[in-house]
Protein backbone atom coordinates (compact mmCIF):
# COMPACT_ATOMS: atom_id res chain seq x y z
CA UNK A 1 0.00 0.00 0.00
CA UNK A 2 2.80 2.42 0.85
CA UNK A 3 4.62 1.62 -2.36
CA UNK A 4 1.47 2.25 -4.44
CA UNK A 5 0.87 5.62 -2.81
CA UNK A 6 4.46 6.50 -3.49
CA UNK A 7 4.05 5.53 -7.17
CA UNK A 8 1.00 7.84 -7.61
CA UNK A 9 3.18 10.72 -6.57
CA UNK A 10 5.42 10.17 -9.57
CA UNK A 11 5.22 12.42 -12.65
CA UNK A 12 3.31 9.95 -14.96
CA UNK A 13 0.74 9.38 -12.23
CA UNK A 14 0.20 13.11 -11.74
CA UNK A 15 -0.29 13.58 -15.50
CA UNK A 16 -2.87 10.78 -15.57
CA UNK A 17 -4.81 12.32 -12.67
CA UNK A 18 -4.74 15.80 -14.28
CA UNK A 19 -5.95 14.38 -17.59
CA UNK A 20 -8.81 12.65 -15.81
CA UNK A 21 -9.84 15.87 -14.10
CA UNK A 22 -9.83 17.73 -17.42
CA UNK A 23 -11.88 15.12 -19.27
CA UNK A 24 -14.43 14.55 -16.52
CA UNK A 25 -16.70 17.51 -17.54
CA UNK A 26 -16.57 16.41 -21.17
CA UNK A 27 -17.44 12.81 -20.30
CA UNK A 28 -20.25 13.99 -18.05
CA UNK A 29 -21.66 16.17 -20.86
CA UNK A 30 -21.60 13.24 -23.31
CA UNK A 31 -23.32 11.06 -20.73
CA UNK A 32 -26.40 13.34 -20.74
CA UNK A 33 -29.48 12.57 -22.79
CA UNK A 34 -29.42 13.62 -26.46
CA UNK A 35 -32.52 15.76 -26.10
CA UNK A 36 -30.88 17.85 -23.38
CA UNK A 37 -27.97 18.94 -25.57
CA UNK A 38 -27.97 22.41 -27.13
CA UNK A 39 -31.54 23.17 -26.09
CA UNK A 40 -30.84 26.87 -25.69
CA UNK A 41 -29.44 27.36 -29.22
CA UNK A 42 -32.44 25.99 -31.15
CA UNK A 43 -33.70 28.64 -33.56
CA UNK A 44 -36.69 26.88 -35.08
CA UNK A 45 -37.88 24.47 -37.74
CA UNK A 46 -36.97 25.23 -41.34
CA UNK A 47 -38.94 24.14 -44.39
CA UNK A 48 -38.37 24.73 -48.10
CA UNK A 49 -38.34 23.11 -51.49
CA UNK A 50 -34.77 23.81 -52.64
CA UNK A 51 -32.64 24.56 -49.57
CA UNK A 52 -29.26 23.41 -48.28
CA UNK A 53 -28.38 23.59 -44.58
CA UNK A 54 -24.87 23.05 -43.30
CA UNK A 55 -23.67 23.23 -39.73
CA UNK A 56 -25.53 22.48 -36.49
CA UNK A 57 -28.99 21.03 -37.03
CA UNK A 58 -31.13 18.09 -35.98
CA UNK A 59 -33.98 16.08 -37.48
CA UNK A 60 -37.05 15.40 -35.36
CA UNK A 61 -40.41 13.73 -35.90
CA UNK A 62 -43.40 15.82 -34.78
CA UNK A 63 -46.91 14.39 -35.23
CA UNK A 64 -45.64 11.96 -37.84
CA UNK A 65 -43.83 14.66 -39.84
CA UNK A 66 -40.08 15.00 -40.20
CA UNK A 67 -38.86 18.51 -39.41
CA UNK A 68 -35.38 19.97 -39.54
CA UNK A 69 -34.50 21.97 -36.43
CA UNK A 70 -32.14 24.82 -37.20
CA UNK A 71 -29.51 25.51 -34.53
CA UNK A 72 -27.15 28.35 -33.82
CA UNK A 73 -24.22 28.59 -36.23
CA UNK A 74 -26.01 27.01 -39.19
CA UNK A 75 -25.54 28.18 -42.77
CA UNK A 76 -28.66 28.31 -44.98
CA UNK A 77 -28.70 28.52 -48.76
CA UNK A 78 -31.99 28.86 -50.67
CA UNK A 79 -31.39 27.95 -54.29
CA UNK A 80 -34.85 28.90 -55.61
CA UNK A 81 -38.31 29.63 -54.33
CA UNK A 82 -38.64 30.40 -50.64
CA UNK A 83 -37.97 28.86 -47.25
CA UNK A 84 -39.63 29.42 -43.88
CA UNK A 85 -38.20 29.33 -40.36
CA UNK A 86 -40.80 28.92 -37.62
CA UNK A 87 -39.13 30.42 -34.55
CA UNK A 88 -39.60 28.63 -31.25
CA UNK A 89 -40.70 31.95 -29.71
CA UNK A 90 -43.68 32.10 -32.07
CA UNK A 91 -42.44 34.36 -34.89
CA UNK A 92 -41.48 33.58 -38.46
CA UNK A 93 -38.71 34.37 -40.94
CA UNK A 94 -39.33 33.87 -44.67
CA UNK A 95 -36.30 33.65 -46.97
CA UNK A 96 -36.83 34.39 -50.68
CA UNK A 97 -34.16 33.00 -52.93
CA UNK A 98 -31.74 32.80 -54.34
CA UNK A 99 -30.36 33.66 -50.90
CA UNK A 100 -27.46 32.85 -48.61
CA UNK A 101 -27.28 33.62 -44.90
CA UNK A 102 -25.98 32.43 -41.54
CA UNK A 103 -27.79 32.46 -38.20
CA UNK A 104 -26.41 32.75 -34.67
CA UNK A 105 -28.42 32.74 -31.45
CA UNK A 106 -27.22 33.66 -27.99
CA UNK A 107 -29.76 33.87 -25.19
CA UNK A 108 -32.62 36.07 -26.34
CA UNK A 109 -30.71 37.61 -29.28
CA UNK A 110 -30.84 36.30 -32.85
CA UNK A 111 -28.24 37.47 -35.39
CA UNK A 112 -28.62 36.96 -39.15
CA UNK A 113 -25.65 37.52 -41.46
CA UNK A 114 -27.23 38.17 -44.87
CA UNK A 115 -25.03 37.65 -47.92
CA UNK A 116 -27.61 37.73 -50.73
CA UNK A 117 -31.37 37.42 -50.99
CA UNK A 118 -34.36 38.83 -49.16
CA UNK A 119 -35.69 37.98 -45.70
CA UNK A 120 -39.06 38.95 -44.23
CA UNK A 121 -39.13 38.67 -40.44
CA UNK A 122 -42.21 38.72 -38.22
CA UNK A 123 -41.23 38.91 -34.53
CA UNK A 124 -43.93 39.03 -31.87
CA UNK A 125 -41.88 39.87 -28.76
CA UNK A 126 -38.72 37.74 -28.81
CA UNK A 127 -36.01 37.23 -29.89
CA UNK A 128 -34.19 40.53 -30.44
CA UNK A 129 -33.28 40.40 -34.15
CA UNK A 130 -30.17 41.95 -35.69
CA UNK A 131 -29.37 41.71 -39.40
CA UNK A 132 -25.81 42.24 -40.66
CA UNK A 133 -24.76 42.85 -44.23
CA UNK A 134 -21.28 43.66 -45.51
CA UNK A 135 -21.68 47.34 -44.57
CA UNK A 136 -25.05 47.90 -42.85
CA UNK A 137 -26.37 46.77 -39.48
CA UNK A 138 -30.19 46.75 -39.22
CA UNK A 139 -32.21 46.31 -36.03
CA UNK A 140 -36.04 46.27 -35.90
CA UNK A 141 -37.40 48.58 -33.18
CA UNK A 142 -40.80 47.67 -31.69
CA UNK A 143 -43.45 50.29 -30.94
CA UNK A 144 -44.96 49.46 -27.56
CA UNK A 145 -45.99 45.80 -27.37
CA UNK A 146 -46.85 45.59 -31.08
CA UNK A 147 -45.12 42.93 -33.20
CA UNK A 148 -42.30 43.73 -35.62
CA UNK A 149 -42.66 43.20 -39.37
CA UNK A 150 -39.44 43.96 -41.26
CA UNK A 151 -38.17 43.20 -44.78
CA UNK A 152 -34.47 43.39 -45.68
CA UNK A 153 -33.22 42.60 -49.18
CA UNK A 154 -29.75 42.56 -50.70
CA UNK A 155 -28.83 41.68 -54.27
CA UNK A 156 -25.51 40.92 -55.93
CA UNK A 157 -25.27 44.45 -57.39
CA UNK A 158 -25.12 46.00 -53.91
CA UNK A 159 -28.63 47.50 -53.78
CA UNK A 160 -30.32 47.10 -50.41
CA UNK A 161 -34.01 47.62 -49.66
CA UNK A 162 -35.58 48.12 -46.23
CA UNK A 163 -39.31 48.06 -45.48
CA UNK A 164 -40.74 48.63 -41.99
CA UNK A 165 -44.36 47.48 -42.08
CA UNK A 166 -44.72 47.32 -38.29
CA UNK A 167 -42.31 49.10 -36.01
CA UNK A 168 -39.25 51.07 -37.07
CA UNK A 169 -35.79 49.96 -38.27
CA UNK A 170 -32.52 51.38 -36.96
CA UNK A 171 -29.71 51.43 -39.55
CA UNK A 172 -26.02 51.87 -38.74
CA UNK A 173 -23.02 51.92 -41.05
CA UNK A 174 -20.42 49.52 -39.68
CA UNK A 175 -17.42 51.54 -40.91
CA UNK A 176 -18.42 55.16 -40.32
CA UNK A 177 -20.82 54.62 -37.40
CA UNK A 178 -23.37 56.94 -39.03
CA UNK A 179 -26.92 55.89 -38.21
CA UNK A 180 -30.53 56.70 -38.98
CA UNK A 181 -34.02 55.38 -38.24
CA UNK A 182 -36.57 54.30 -40.85
CA UNK A 183 -40.03 55.10 -39.44
CA UNK A 184 -42.97 52.74 -39.51
CA UNK A 185 -44.46 52.15 -43.00
CA UNK A 186 -41.16 53.36 -44.48
CA UNK A 187 -39.94 51.70 -47.69
CA UNK A 188 -36.48 52.85 -48.81
CA UNK A 189 -33.54 51.67 -50.89
CA UNK A 190 -29.77 52.11 -50.49
CA UNK A 191 -27.04 51.85 -53.08
CA UNK A 192 -23.63 50.40 -52.21
CA UNK A 193 -24.41 50.64 -48.50
CA UNK A 194 -24.29 54.46 -48.48
CA UNK A 195 -26.87 56.05 -46.18
CA UNK A 196 -26.57 59.31 -48.14
CA UNK A 197 -28.00 57.55 -51.20
CA UNK A 198 -31.30 56.86 -49.43
CA UNK A 199 -34.28 57.06 -51.75
CA UNK A 200 -37.81 55.72 -51.93
CA UNK A 201 -38.17 52.10 -52.95
CA UNK A 202 -40.30 51.29 -55.99
CA UNK A 203 -41.18 47.66 -55.33
CA UNK A 204 -37.62 46.39 -55.73
CA UNK A 205 -37.99 43.67 -53.06
CA UNK A 206 -40.92 41.31 -52.63
CA UNK A 207 -41.10 38.52 -50.07
CA UNK A 208 -44.49 37.81 -48.51
CA UNK A 209 -45.18 36.08 -45.21
CA UNK A 210 -47.18 32.88 -45.02
CA UNK A 211 -49.81 34.16 -42.62
CA UNK A 212 -51.57 30.82 -42.24
CA UNK A 213 -48.46 29.50 -40.50
CA UNK A 214 -48.37 32.29 -37.90
CA UNK A 215 -50.20 30.25 -35.30
CA UNK A 216 -49.39 29.21 -31.82
CA UNK A 217 -47.08 26.25 -31.37
CA UNK A 218 -49.16 24.75 -28.56
CA UNK A 219 -50.09 21.11 -29.18
CA UNK A 220 -53.63 19.93 -28.42
CA UNK A 221 -53.86 16.28 -27.37
CA UNK A 222 -57.11 14.49 -28.20
CA UNK A 223 -58.83 12.32 -25.60
CA UNK A 224 -61.98 10.28 -25.20
CA UNK A 225 -65.09 12.00 -23.88
CA UNK A 226 -66.00 11.28 -20.26
CA UNK A 227 -69.34 9.84 -19.12
CA UNK A 228 -70.49 13.23 -17.84
CA UNK A 229 -69.72 14.91 -21.19
CA UNK A 230 -71.61 12.21 -23.13
CA UNK A 231 -74.64 12.57 -20.82
CA UNK A 232 -74.55 16.35 -21.14
CA UNK A 233 -74.48 16.17 -24.95
CA UNK A 234 -77.40 13.70 -24.95
CA UNK A 235 -79.48 16.00 -22.73
CA UNK A 236 -78.81 18.94 -25.05
CA UNK A 237 -79.92 16.90 -28.08
CA UNK A 238 -83.11 15.74 -26.37
CA UNK A 239 -84.05 19.21 -25.14
CA UNK A 240 -83.76 20.78 -28.61
CA UNK A 241 -87.18 20.83 -30.32
CA UNK A 242 -87.43 19.11 -33.67
CA UNK A 243 -88.37 21.46 -36.51
CA UNK A 244 -91.47 20.57 -38.54
CA UNK A 245 -91.02 18.54 -41.69
CA UNK A 246 -90.17 20.54 -44.74
CA UNK A 247 -89.00 23.52 -42.73
CA UNK A 248 -85.42 24.30 -41.92
CA UNK A 249 -84.17 26.86 -39.45
CA UNK A 250 -82.26 29.46 -41.39
CA UNK A 251 -79.79 31.63 -39.54
CA UNK A 252 -80.94 35.19 -39.17
CA UNK A 253 -78.50 37.51 -40.87
CA UNK A 254 -77.06 40.13 -38.54
CA UNK A 255 -78.48 43.59 -38.87
CA UNK A 256 -76.25 45.90 -40.83
CA UNK A 257 -75.51 48.99 -38.86
CA UNK A 258 -74.80 51.96 -41.05
CA UNK A 259 -72.44 54.47 -39.53
CA UNK A 260 -70.53 57.37 -41.04
CA UNK A 261 -67.00 56.56 -42.19
CA UNK A 262 -64.26 58.98 -41.25
CA UNK A 263 -61.03 59.12 -43.22
CA UNK A 264 -58.01 61.21 -42.30
CA UNK A 265 -55.62 62.11 -45.12
CA UNK A 266 -52.18 63.16 -43.87
CA UNK A 267 -49.39 64.27 -46.20
CA UNK A 268 -46.46 61.83 -46.44
CA UNK A 269 -43.55 62.10 -44.05
CA UNK A 270 -40.46 63.77 -45.47
CA UNK A 271 -37.03 62.63 -44.35
CA UNK A 272 -33.87 64.54 -45.24
CA UNK A 273 -30.67 62.74 -44.27
CA UNK A 274 -28.65 65.95 -44.54
CA UNK A 275 -30.95 68.05 -42.33
CA UNK A 276 -30.30 68.13 -38.59
CA UNK A 277 -33.98 68.81 -37.79
CA UNK A 278 -36.66 67.11 -39.84
CA UNK A 279 -39.54 69.29 -41.12
CA UNK A 280 -42.89 68.92 -39.38
CA UNK A 281 -46.22 68.26 -41.06
CA UNK A 282 -48.33 71.35 -41.78
CA UNK A 283 -51.63 70.85 -39.92
CA UNK A 284 -53.43 72.81 -42.62
CA UNK A 285 -52.67 70.02 -45.09
CA UNK A 286 -54.50 67.40 -42.99
CA UNK A 287 -57.96 66.64 -44.36
CA UNK A 288 -60.86 64.93 -42.57
CA UNK A 289 -63.39 63.27 -44.86
CA UNK A 290 -66.75 62.06 -43.56
CA UNK A 291 -68.62 59.60 -45.74
CA UNK A 292 -72.31 58.99 -45.12
CA UNK A 293 -75.10 57.33 -47.03
CA UNK A 294 -78.11 59.52 -47.76
CA UNK A 295 -81.35 57.69 -47.08
CA UNK A 296 -84.01 57.86 -49.83
CA UNK A 297 -87.34 59.66 -49.32
CA UNK A 298 -89.86 57.48 -47.51
CA UNK A 299 -92.82 56.57 -49.75
CA UNK A 300 -95.85 54.89 -48.18
CA UNK A 301 -97.92 52.60 -50.35
CA UNK A 302 -101.25 51.02 -49.42
CA UNK A 303 -104.44 52.15 -47.71
CA UNK A 304 -105.46 53.21 -44.23
CA UNK A 305 -108.12 51.12 -42.53
CA UNK A 306 -110.16 52.28 -39.57
CA UNK A 307 -113.59 53.58 -38.40
CA UNK A 308 -115.48 55.87 -40.77
CA UNK A 309 -116.01 59.30 -39.27
CA UNK A 310 -119.25 61.08 -40.32
CA UNK A 311 -118.47 64.53 -41.62
CA UNK A 312 -120.99 67.39 -42.09
CA UNK A 313 -121.63 67.75 -45.79
CA UNK A 314 -123.04 71.11 -46.91
CA UNK A 315 -126.29 70.91 -48.93
CA UNK A 316 -125.86 71.18 -52.63
CA UNK A 317 -126.43 74.67 -53.92
CA UNK A 318 -129.40 75.32 -56.26
CA UNK A 319 -128.45 75.74 -59.83
CA UNK A 320 -128.34 79.35 -60.94
CA UNK A 321 -131.43 80.43 -62.78
CA UNK A 322 -130.82 81.87 -66.19
CA UNK A 323 -131.31 85.58 -66.45
CA UNK A 324 -134.71 86.68 -67.62
CA UNK A 325 -134.68 87.39 -71.21
CA UNK A 326 -135.58 90.87 -72.36
CA UNK A 327 -139.18 91.10 -73.42
CA UNK A 328 -139.46 91.08 -77.10
CA UNK A 329 -142.36 93.12 -78.44
CA UNK A 330 -144.96 90.99 -79.93
CA UNK A 331 -144.95 90.81 -83.62
CA UNK A 332 -148.74 91.42 -83.87
CA UNK A 333 -148.88 95.03 -82.38
CA UNK A 334 -151.97 97.01 -83.24
CA UNK A 335 -151.99 100.10 -85.43
CA UNK A 336 -152.81 102.33 -82.48
CA UNK A 337 -149.72 101.26 -80.61
CA UNK A 338 -147.53 102.05 -83.59
CA UNK A 339 -149.00 105.56 -83.86
CA UNK A 340 -148.45 106.12 -80.15
CA UNK A 341 -144.78 105.14 -80.39
CA UNK A 342 -144.29 107.38 -83.40
CA UNK A 343 -145.73 110.40 -81.60
CA UNK A 344 -143.52 109.83 -78.56
CA UNK A 345 -140.43 109.76 -80.72
CA UNK A 346 -141.40 113.06 -82.32
CA UNK A 347 -141.95 114.80 -78.98
CA UNK A 348 -138.69 113.50 -77.61
CA UNK A 349 -136.73 114.69 -80.63
CA UNK A 350 -138.32 118.24 -80.57
CA UNK A 351 -137.64 118.67 -76.86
Amino acid sequence: MLSRSTNFGSRPARLFVALGLLLSPVLAAHAEKPEDQHVGDIIGAIEGEAIAVTGPMSVETVNGQIRTQLRSGADVRVKSGSARIDLIEGGQIVICGPAHLSVLKSGGALTVALDTGTIHAYIEHEPALTIYTAQIKAQPVPIGDAPQDTLIGLDAAGAMCIRASRGAVRLEHQLTGHGMIIPQTGDVQLTNGQLDSLRRNTGHCACELQLEKLTSHSVEISRLATTEEIRHDRDLRDSKPNPPAGREDKPTPPAVREEPIYQVIVPPLVYDAKAAVQPDIDPRMIMLIRRVRVRPTLIFQGRVEGEIVAAAVPPPSAPAQPAAKKAVPAANDSFVDRVRHFVRRLWSSNS
